[in-house]
């Protein structure tokens, strides 16, 4: 599966601190030992999930050595095999120092962090790799079919992309041969605290959007439904409080200002992954998956678009994770390998957005992993589920997604199964986007 990434990794790599958990080369275990010269990704892979089996039954002595192995291979300028691991061998200095503070590091090396971008940054790093206006290409054929002829279309945004997707679907409807609609977006006020993080506010989007849609001829309406209810202490974690204000901004459904005859669009762009499992139940809270796509049913929207990742990382044993985690991860790492220099801060900025939600994945656990990613195929049994059908894209649709794929290295493919749509990497899977509509939608 990763043999194109996993086979060219050198026989040694040294880091800058070599032995940072003082473990001497003989007190290694016969099977350590043996990993030292097996640098594939195979071989990390083992270590990996040694290093997981000795922090879950709480044995500092192996984690230690375990990890002394790891950091002989981990390197944040190396190749992506050793760029990979220094981010897993964090997340699991994270996850082993909250049982063994003493005998764990804090942290291996001075990685890169993410930092707030500017707008310009922000349409650099979506523009990077098609892993992100895949999602938006997609969607935006499919609403551009559902709404043809509409004078009226609203749009619910719930997107972690500060509307970098809109701009294209605001051009197309400018040229639509009846004339653009009135278009209203209307997002929540709440956000994940996950990357990118822009240093401009909503409002500001909301400005620089109205801007560009009258450069158009498009009339726009854009709405920020403020959250209300905020944490007045610090007894809950930030992912907590983003949980309950995003609740707090569905709970009034008037607060979305819907209209007697507009086409309302439900837009999820790499959201739903921060939303709790839930059980199904209407009485679950308003931020949970289940209970989230049970409101959106009963709003009776004319097209539900969602994009994701596609891979499952929810899995409540930590060992199963990393295993996901690994197999999945190595794809953007490999992909920018192929044109960026290995010290290109623009990479390294990038890496440390995705070794960001390793860290969360694998070193936490309850409310602090925010983390949880579902496959294409189990989401399509949700939607199922929730009461929605699949909504297929049209051939100009799949040709405009080819289109944007084909800008790109020559690895990236696309693929459809059944009525999905998946960018692929090397021929493995990577982003899914799909299309619903409520079963039995008559418009």
């Amino acid at each position: 599966m990763r043999a194109e990434l996993r086979g060219s990794t050198p026989g040694h790599v040294s880091v800058p601190d070599p032995n940072p958990f003082d473990t001497p080369h003989g007190s290694l275990s016969g099977a350590l030992k043996g990993c030292l010269g097996s640098l594939d990704g195979a071989g990390i892979e083992k270590l990996l999930l040694h290093c997981a089996t000795a922090v879950e039954a709480n044995d500092a002595t192996l984690v230690q050595q375990v990890m002394w192995v790891l950091n002989n291979i981990a390197s944040s300028h190396g190749d992506p095999n050793q760029r990979l691991t220094s981010w897993f061998l964090r997340a699991l200095v994270t996850r082993a120092s909250q049982f063994c503070p003493t005998a764990i590091p804090s942290a291996t090396t001075g990685l890169t962090r993410a930092r707030p971008m500017t707008a310009t940054e922000l349409v650099g790093y979506v523009d990077l790799t098609p892993w992100h206006r895949f999602g938006f290409t997609a969607a935006n054929g499919a609403i551009l079919k559902m709404v043809q002829g509409r004078r009226k279309v609203h749009v619910l945004d719930f997107s972690i992309y500060y509307c970098m997707q809109w701009p294209t679907l605001i051009d197309a409807l400018s040229g639509r041969p009846e004339g653009p609609p009135l278009l209203r977006i209307t997002m929540p006020s709440a956000r994940p605290s996950v990357p990118p993080h822009l240093n401009v506010s909503t409002e500001e989007i909301g400005l620089k959007l109205a801007n560009f849609a009258k450069s158009r001829d498009v009339p726009l309406e854009f709405h920020v439904v403020k959250a209300t209810w905020s944490c007045s202490s610090d007894a809950l974690n930030g992912h907590s409080n983003f949980l309950q204000e995003f609740a707090s901004c569905l709970l009034d459904p008037s607060s979305l200002g819907l209209r007697e005859g507009e086409a309302l669009v439900v837009n999820c762009q790499s959201w739903l992954r921060y939303l709790p499992e839930g059980s199904g139940r209407a009485t679950d809270d308003l931020s949970s998956r289940d209970a989230f796509m049970e409101l959106i049913h009963r709003l009776n929207p004319c097209l539900v678009t969602v994009t994701d990742e596609d891979a499952d990382l929810d899995s409540a044993r930590l060992t199963s994770r990393i295993m996901s985690c690994f197999n999945y991860l190595w794809i953007p790492f490999d992909a920018l390998e192929t044109f960026l220099p290995k010290d290109s801060p623009q990479r390294l900025a990038y890496e440390a957005d995705i070794g960001q939600k390793i860290e969360n994945i694998i070193g936490f656990e309850g409310e602090e992993r925010m983390e949880r990613l579902e496959s294409g195929a189990r989401f399509s049994q949700r939607m199922t589920r929730a009461g929605f059908e699949s909504f297929p894209f049209d051939e100009e649709t799949v040709s405009e997604v080819k289109l944007l794929v084909d800008e790109h290295a020559s690895a990236w493919g696309l693929k459809r199964e059944e009525d999905t749509l998946v960018l692929t990497w090397k021929g493995h899977n990577s982003v899914f986007t799909t299309a619903w509509v409520p079963s039995g939608y008559d418009g």
